[in-house]
């Protein structure tokens, strides 16, 4: 088990985030937040998908003034998932001249480098914690490489130049955003936020230095850190990058909520960032969020498409399904499927899964035994295996996890 840094626990709309619990998986909207109905329906989708924070630009008064429809749009549907307000440049204007909107929003995300230059950089950044302090929310102190405060990093530059030993520019780079969120944080308690109010980012776009930059905050302080690789990129390469990123923190116990930074692909759901998440998580043991499909990936012996197209639609069902299960029976998430495509390794991974079908391979007899806890079940025949499955593992849900529902509430875990 992997051993968590230390937090304190910071309170987001109901969500509480530091290493006393698990993980928390948000994400973003890419909608004009000035669009109230399009942003609350972009909202809905992902809380569905299992976002349990979500973040809007809040970068106009249009878009600040839309903040209190969305959320009254989101309370019709009966979703309360936190909405955080993410400001840069006029965030100290717009959180004063719309009072509900700092009000509704579970918490403000703050850049450093995005608040003013020169004098106006310290009062811009106290009228927003002012605003904080005023309605008891927590914010994010967000750093990026890309905005970086420029004061912090210029004073870091001439020192480093004064040193005997001078540090290369990546190095430098690091430092200045350590002590950007370090500075801040402290800039934010001393104007009266509560410690425990307190979250921080340190975002970059290349794996190697998220890992320098977290392996060095991380002990300074003990605030809840949000991780993500900021800018990871579209479809595999942005899957890929993030994972990589982020999963050698997370081992080390570094992270209390994440977020994936996907672009997607041109009118494709926002979805998908949701769901590369959760199964980063899951993989690394960290959190379950829904039971765990094994397939084979097919060689020379599955020709046929048959399995790859049962796996996929048990795939499907299962995360279909799953928002029912889970309000019906508790642990079901940690339920384990196999479907295998043949009988070199089809009888002994289903064995070793809760449930699992083997199915036939090239030249194989057409039949596909069920295996149910190491036990062999039945055997699936014709044209309706996928659902013949399906209804198995209903049946198996049912009875496995149904009891955990039922029982009396002092007895549940």
């Amino acid at each position: 088990m992997t051993t968590r840094r230390q937090t304190v626990t910071v309170d987001v709309g109901g969500v509480p985030i530091g290493s006393a619990h698990p993980i928390v998986v948000q994400s973003m909207t890419n909608t004009d937040t000035a669009d109230a109905e399009g942003t609350a329906i972009q909202i809905a989708q992902l809380a569905r998908a299992g976002s349990e924070i979500v973040r809007v630009t809040v970068n106009t008064r249009e878009a600040a003034a839309a903040i209190p429809e969305i959320v009254a749009r989101m309370a019709e549907v009966g979703l309360s998932v936190p909405i955080v307000g993410d400001f840069h440049y006029n965030g100290h204007i717009l959180l004063r001249e719309f009072p509900e909107t700092a009000r509704l929003l579970a918490k403000y995300r703050i850049n450093p480098g995005n608040v003013g230059a020169g004098q106006h950089h310290d009062a811009n950044f106290a009228t927003m914690i002012e605003v904080a302090r005023e309605y008891d929310k927590p914010v994010r102190i967000g750093v990026n490489w890309g905005s970086l405060d420029q004061q912090v990093l210029a004073r870091l530059m001439d020192e480093n130049a004064a040193a005997g030993s001078p540090k290369s520019g990546t190095d430098v780079m690091i430092d200045a955003m350590v002590v950007s969120a370090l500075e801040s944080a402290a800039y934010a308690e001393e104007l009266g936020l509560a410690h425990d109010k307190i979250l921080i980012s340190v975002k970059v776009s290349s794996a190697p230095e998220l890992w320098q930059v977290y392996r060095q905050l991380a002990p300074l302080c003990d605030y809840p850190l949000h991780l993500g690789l900021t800018e990871a990129g579209m479809g595999m390469k942005g899957i890929v990058a993030s994972s990589v990123a982020l999963a050698p923190l997370l081992t080390e116990g570094i992270g209390d909520t994440i977020r994936v930074s996907l672009t997607p692909e041109p009118g494709a759901s926002r979805k998908l960032e949701v769901e590369v998440a959760q199964q980063m998580l899951q993989s690394l043991g960290l959190r379950q969020f829904l039971p765990q499909v094994t397939s084979c990936p097919g060689c020379g012996r599955t020709t046929s498409s048959f399995f790859q197209e049962l796996a996929q639609k048990i795939q499907d069902f299962i995360r279909d399904t799953m928002p029912e299960w889970k309000q019906k029976y508790p642990g079901v998430e940690d339920m384990q499927v196999a479907v295998m495509g043949c009988i070199v390794n089809g009888p002994g991974e289903s064995k070793h899964a809760n449930i699992g079908i083997s199915l036939p391979g090239t030249g194989e007899d057409p039949r596909a035994p069920v295996y149910q806890d190491g036990k062999l079940l039945t055997t699936l025949r014709g044209p309706r295996i996928a659902e013949d499955f399906q209804a198995l593992m209903e049946k198996y849900v049912q009875e496995r996890y149904g009891h955990a529902a039922q029982a009396p509430a002092s007895t549940l875990v």
